[in-house]
């Protein structure tokens, strides 16, 4: 086949693959956030049958062939045509090895899982989730088997999501975090917390949406491209560069909670919608790794969302929204308010400091989960056990606890590290923006412009071109190290806590 034949026919195979994404995206979007409680069944039907299509397409022999075909002559392609193939492959391998009535069925159980999650949750029912859970837990394990039966069921898992990553590389990480940051936790735990009872009272959702959307657009997420919408759990779906949802949830007595779930989510939003025109539809057309998404998420929510010149820009936005709750309040003691640290139960809410313990504690339950040392239904108790071994406290009810986050009842093991990571790539990200951007001057004057500048040039547009691994040495010049991350913590815990 000639290389022109070629090039052609990975494209076309890309946009077909697309369509089924786009599909079964769009119905997800929509069953977390305007469908009926009893919509699941119908629409378990539709998304079963489009992950049939989409299985048929991409493990046909014909497909095969064309992989083959592009990776023989690999070489002679464009670069990106070149990457393209490598990830279609990549994909074809890890679904051709699991029968199609079980990927059908998986979708199925995925569709359902997410109802009973969010009813389990509403009743603070973790029994009614647990055989979901459970067949989940089978599931993925059978499927990692699949992919890889040389490998423990849970480093395939967490390969998936950030390539590279394995349980010998997480336990040198969170044991370095727990080296360097458990410590200066305790010493924060001691210090004196500053008043932040001007923050209480109601804040009305009509008015929390107004503020979501102002400081979207400090930060120029482009909402003719971007839709803000409401969901149990904040996340963000992205279609095209210009079609991404974001979502949050409102809690009238939390201001903050939302606020920073917007600003959270928008900078995922920012990196989707800075990914280059020619890489939309394919296999490219996104970020390269949750890790790397997640660093740009946690970069926006904490490094300059919570950083002190951006209070002197949101302060005035605060006042304007809820007129007479902000007018005797400096920048400097809200920042001391967003950037509070007391061991908590809501991940979502934690602050920058504890929030690896959060994470650590949902990777010790995945790796006992899948080394079959910890049952699903031993669930509860073991979240209760870490919770209190790494924070300090224990929920009081299952909702507060191992139901919090959705991620389980889509079947997401192993993405909970990426959050971590995330925050350590982010701080990477950030040492090498200041050396060619000022930060604090965009900050101040409430416009991310020179800053998605910056972000979309060594990153964003690069969508799935570049590895993690490359991507971080062609932004920052430099490998990842964790020691950014860590620095940067106790340099701002310590000045904010005057240790």
């Amino acid at each position: 086949m000639d290389i022109q034949t070629l090039t052609k026919q990975l494209k076309d195979l890309q946009r077909r693959l697309h369509v089924f994404g786009h599909a079964m995206g769009v119905l997800e979007y929509d069953a977390e956030t305007a469908a009926p409680r009893q919509s699941e069944a119908g629409r378990g039907e539709t998304v079963g049958l489009l992950s049939q299509l989409r299985y048929e397409e991409l493990t046909s022999e014909g497909t095969r062939e064309l992989l083959e075909s592009a990776l023989a002559q690999r070489e002679a392609l464009d670069p990106q045509t070149a990457r393209e193939a490598e990830e279609l492959h990549r994909d074809f391998k890890k679904t051709v090895c699991i029968p199609k009535e079980e990927v059908v069925a998986y979708t199925v159980l995925v569709n359902r899982a997410s109802s009973v999650w969010h009813q389990a949750k509403e009743n603070n029912d973790f029994a009614s989730f647990r055989p979901c859970l459970e067949e989940l837990v089978e599931t993925s394990a059978r499927f990692a088997g699949y992919q890889d039966s040389g490998r423990h069921p849970y480093d395939v898992m967490l390969d998936d999501f950030e390539p590279g990553l394995d349980r010998g590389y997480l336990d040198d990480y969170f044991g370095r975090l727990r080296k360097e940051l458990v410590p200066l936790i305790h010493a924060v735990s001691s210090a004196t917390q500053p008043d932040t009872g001007w923050l209480r009272g109601s804040y009305p959702a009509a008015g929390q949406e107004k503020l979501a959307k102002r400081v979207m657009a400090m930060m120029r997420v482009d909402e003719s491209r971007c839709a803000l919408g409401r969901s149990e759990h904040p996340f963000t779906t992205n279609f095209n560069n210009r079609d991404v949802r974001i979502t949050t949830h409102y809690y009238e007595d939390n201001l903050l909670s939302s606020l920073y779930s917007v600003v959270h989510e928008g900078g995922h939003a920012l990196y989707e919608l800075g990914v280059a025109d020619e890489l939309q539809y394919g296999c490219l057309g996104g970020g390269v790794s949750m890790g790397v998404h997640e660093s740009q998420s946690r970069l926006c929510e904490n490094m300059l969302g919570r950083s002190l010149p951006f209070m002197e820009a949101l302060l005035p936005v605060l006042e304007e929204s809820f007129p007479g709750r902000f007018r005797n309040v400096t920048p400097q003691q809200l920042y001391r308010a967003v950037n509070m640290s007391i061991p908590s139960l809501i991940r979502t809410e934690a602050d920058e400091l504890t929030y690896s313990m959060h994470i650590m504690v949902r990777y010790e339950l995945e790796k006992a989960m899948f080394d079959g040392s910890l049952k699903v239904a031993e669930l509860p108790y073991a979240w209760s056990e870490l919770y209190g071994k790494y924070l300090g406290v224990r929920p009081e009810k299952d909702s507060e606890g191992v139901l919090q986050d959705v991620h389980w009842s889509g079947g997401s093991f192993g993405y909970f590290p990426s959050y971590s990571i995330g925050s350590a790539y982010a701080a990477q990200f950030y040492d090498a923006m200041a050396k060619d951007v000022k930060i604090d001057e965009a900050l101040r004057e409430g416009d991310f412009t020179p800053i998605n500048a910056w972000l979309d040039d060594r990153i964003h547009r690069h969508g799935g071109m570049l590895k993690p691994k490359e991507l971080m040495l062609a932004a920052t010049g430099k490998p990842f190290d964790a020691s950014h991350y860590t620095e940067y913590l106790k340099k701002k815990y310590v000045a904010l806590y005057q240790l």
